[in-house]
C-alpha cells in the first residue's frame, strides 16, 4: 500500500458472521450512518480498496462485508488484515451470531439454501460455516447474537455502536437477560443477579419491570445490591485500559436474573448511569424484557 502525503485516516469495519444472522441488515444500517460499504470483497482487494478510500476526500468510514461465499478467500483474509498499515487506520471486526435453530428457521422461511449446504442439510452447511469462521469470531471486537433480534433491533444495536461524530475509545453494551432464555453468547462478561430477592413474588411489583421506579428502588435497596454494582463498575474500569491497549473498541457486559424482567433490568440501568458518571460510554440493552 502506498503512503503518499495525500492519504488521510479512515475507520475500517469488517462485518462478518453466520449466513442468515443479519449481515445485510447491519451493512444497510452502516450505509445509512454514512459508511461506504463494500460487500463480499476478496482479501486480495482489501488493501487496494483501503488505499483508494484513504486517497478519497469524501470517504472516511469504510465497512467491508465478508461471508462464507468467499470460500478459500478466508484462508488469506487474516493475512490481508495483517498487511494493512497500523497507522492511519482504525480497525474493528463485527461478528453476527445466531443459534442453529433460529438460522434454520430463517433459511426455511426464505426457501433459500445455505451457501455451504452442498446438497446436504442446512445444519451441515451451518457446521461447515462455523468451522470456516472460527478464527474470525475469535478475533471479533464486537459479537452480536441476533437469535432474538428482529431487523429493527439489529439496526438499533449497530446504530448504538457506530453512531456519533466522535467515537469513544471503548463503547460498552450493558445487557440484561433471563437465565431461563439462555446465557447471551455475545457477552464478554456475565454476572448473576439471582442472589437478590425476586420482586416477582410481590404481587404489586410482578406486572412491573426494572424500568419502573418501584421495582428499581426495591432491587437497589436489597442488601448487597450497591456493593454488587460497585464491583461490576470496578471490574469494567480495571479492564478498560487493557481493552483499549489491545485495540478492542467494543465490549458487552451481561447481567442475568431468572426472567430478565426485574432485577437484571434495574441493575443494568443503574450500572449504565454509574459508568456514564465515570466517563465510560455505555448503552443499556434489555434482551428479554417483554418476553414473558
Amino acid at each position: 500500500m502506498s503512503s503518499g502525503s495525500d492519504e488521510h485516516s479512515i475507520e475500517l469495519t469488517i462485518v462478518t458472521g453466520m449466513s442468515g444472522a443479519g449481515r445485510t441488515t447491519a451493512a444497510r444500517a452502516l450505509e445509512d450512518l454514512g459508511w461506504f460499504v463494500i460487500d463480499n470483497i476478496p482479501p486480495s482487494l482489501l488493501a487496494p480498496a483501503v488505499d483508494l478510500a484513504r486517497k478519497s476526500t469524501d470517504v472516511h468510514k469504510v465497512a467491508v462485508v465478508v461471508d462464507a461465499r468467499g470460500g478459500s478467500f478466508f484462508a488469506r483474509f487474516r493475512q490481508a488484515l495483517a498487511e494493512l498499515p497500523s497507522a492511519g487506520i482504525t480497525k474493528s471486526l463485527v461478528f453476527l451470531e445466531a443459534s442453529d435453530e433460529s438460522l434454520v428457521r430463517r433459511f426455511e422461511s426464505s426457501r433459500r439454501p445455505h451457501p455451504l449446504q452442498r446438497g446436504a442439510r442446512i445444519l451441515d452447511g451451518l457446521e461447515r460455516e462455523r468451522e470456516v469462521l472460527g478464527d474470525l469470531r475469535a478475533m471479533a471486537d464486537l459479537v452480536i447474537d441476533t437469535t432474538n433480534l428482529n431487523v429493527h433491533d439489529l439496526r438499533r444495536r449497530i446504530e448504538d455502536a457506530f453512531s456519533g461524530a466522535d467515537a469513544p475509545l471503548l463503547r460498552l453494551t450493558v445487557m440484561s437477560f433471563g437465565f431461563k432464555y439462555g446465557i447471551p453468547v455475545d457477552a464478554d462478561m456475565v454476572f448473576d443477579a439471582r442472589f437478590l430477592p425476586n420482586p416477582y413474588w410481590d404481587e404489586d411489583l410482578r406486572p412491573l419491570s426494572g424500568m419502573d421506579q418501584a421495582v428499581a428502588s426495591r432491587v437497589l435497596g436489597e442488601a448487597g445490591a450497591h456493593a454488587f454494582v460497585s464491583h461490576v463498575i470496578s471490574l469494567v474500569e480495571t479492564v478498560r485500559d487493557g481493552y483499549i491497549r489491545e485495540g478492542k473498541r467494543f465490549g458487552t457486559v451481561a447481567l442475568g436474573c431468572t426472567g430478565g424482567k426485574h432485577r437484571s433490568v434495574a441493575l443494568v440501568e443503574e450500572i449504565v448511569d454509574r459508568l456514564d458518571s465515570v466517563g465510560i460510554d455505555a448503552v443499556p440493552v434489555h434482551r428479554d424484557l417483554g418476553r414473558e
